[in-house]
């Protein structure tokens, strides 16, 4: 199966593309799905009676109800669409964190979550006097059982934990996170931006009470994401944004709200963004999680092989070969990850250097940042032998200044 031949870039581009856990490559799929609507139906939606904007309507709805069944959500009215798992994780902070929170109520987060688990959480525990708690890694950079039940506690109210690290890889056994938080009374949201791509999520199964996710990790357009909740905690809440078509009545002085789902759905939306992300959920259906999972696993698997015979690399991924996703973090000891990425881009390797919008997880780790490879679907052997080869090539010509 030549995957390749579907993304134009690879195609035109002489590149060794890694960089897949920061934004996904498009294929001609995509593509063509959002190039055909601009040519076919392109109007605003829920706004006209005429029939290109009955077309158009339809087809951002029908959208809806393939994320609805792609992740098993209940009612299609759950799935909210958002800019991306940003936006959706700010809405649940400010729409009901701020809500509900008060004095002396716990927050509980992990070490390793992304400033857009982070950052919110910070600001709701300040406004509202909630203590902000973490769970913390241990040397497998794994969230240990005993971490999870010692650190959420019958005070803890909100649990926002990642389902993969975008750092470590780390895949956290988030069903356990779960039936804890549950057990003492809290509610539980899973950022699946870095696992959706990769692996078949149920929300019913895992019985998460918030999931966010951005499309464009996940071969979607970039600026559309997805926030799925329960039914019950969305009718409570009142909306993060308002505006035009998430209004049922207004008054000079006073506005009632529209239903689900469009009362979380302020303004204009990203209607490209909505057909161009049910046209990636086609595409990852056609090849189907069981294959993905299979190409990701030969490879990575390789990654780690070879790059652990690098003895000048230091690596921050957990031995547990099971609980470890698409993204490897490394260094090249006593060299700048920057300086690494950038001499790997003269020889066409694309890998992210920096920390990641995840600097308390750094700081924990010791370090100011890493390079980082992340592997998708259309990535193969010989993607690994390009980066291989040019870790080595850096790495001769910082030696004589080492």
């Amino acid at each position: 199966m030549n995957i390749k031949k579907d993304f134009p870039i690879l195609n035109n581009k002489q590149i060794t593309y890694l960089d897949s856990g920061a934004t996904t490559q498009k294929p001609e799929q995509v593509i063509g799905t959002i190039e055909n609507y601009y040519k076919t139906a392109n109007a605003n939606v829920h706004r006209g009676a005429y029939a290109l904007s009955v077309e158009a309507t339809s087809q951002y709805e029908e959208a809806r109800e393939k994320v609805a069944k792609f992740i098993n959500s209940p009612s299609a009215e759950q799935v909210i669409f958002s800019k991306n798992a940003t936006e959706s994780l700010n809405l649940i902070a400010y729409s009901y964190g701020m809500e509900k929170l008060k004095k002396d109520d716990e927050i509980v987060i992990s070490i390793m979550e992304h400033h857009s688990n982070l950052v919110p959480w910070q600001k709701v525990a300040k406004v509202t006097g909630a203590k902000l708690n973490y769970m913390y890694i241990n040397d497998e950079f794994e969230i240990s059982d005993e971490e999870i039940e010692s650190k959420i506690t019958d005070k803890t109210k909100i649990v926002g934990i990642t389902h993969v690290s975008n750092v470590l890889g780390t895949i956290n056994n988030i069903q356990k996170i779960i039936k804890q938080a549950h057990k003492k009374g809290a509610i539980v949201i899973v950022d699946a931006s870095q696992s959706i791509p990769h692996m078949k999520i149920d929300v019913q199964d895992l019985d998460c009470d918030f999931l966010v996710f951005s499309g464009h990790k996940m071969l979607a357009p970039l600026g559309i994401g997805v926030l799925y909740g329960k039914k019950q905690l969305l009718n409570d809440m009142t909306p993060f944004l308002m505006g035009g078509d998430m209004i049922e009545y207004v008054y000079e002085q006073n506005t009632t709200f529209a239903p689900l789902p469009n009362k979380f759905e302020a303004g204009t939306q990203n209607i490209e963004g909505v057909i161009g992300l049910s046209a990636a959920i086609d595409y990852i259906q056609n090849i189907g999680y069981e294959k993905i999972a299979q190409i990701e696993e030969e490879v990575v698997s390789y990654a780690r092989e070879e790059l652990s015979k690098l003895d000048f690399l230091e690596l921050y991924i957990t031995p547990n070969k099971q609980n470890h996703s698409a993204v490897i973090s490394f260094n090249i000891k006593g060299v700048h990850p920057h300086d690494v990425a950038s001499i790997l881009d003269t020889y066409g390797v694309c890998v992210r250097s920096g920390n990641h919008c995840a600097q308390p997880l750094m700081r924990y780790l010791g370090i100011d940042s890493t390079c980082r490879a992340s592997f998708y679907l259309y990535n193969t052997k010989e993607d690994v032998d390009k980066l291989v080869e040019a870790l080595k090539k850096a790495y001769e010509m910082f030696k004589k200044y080492m």
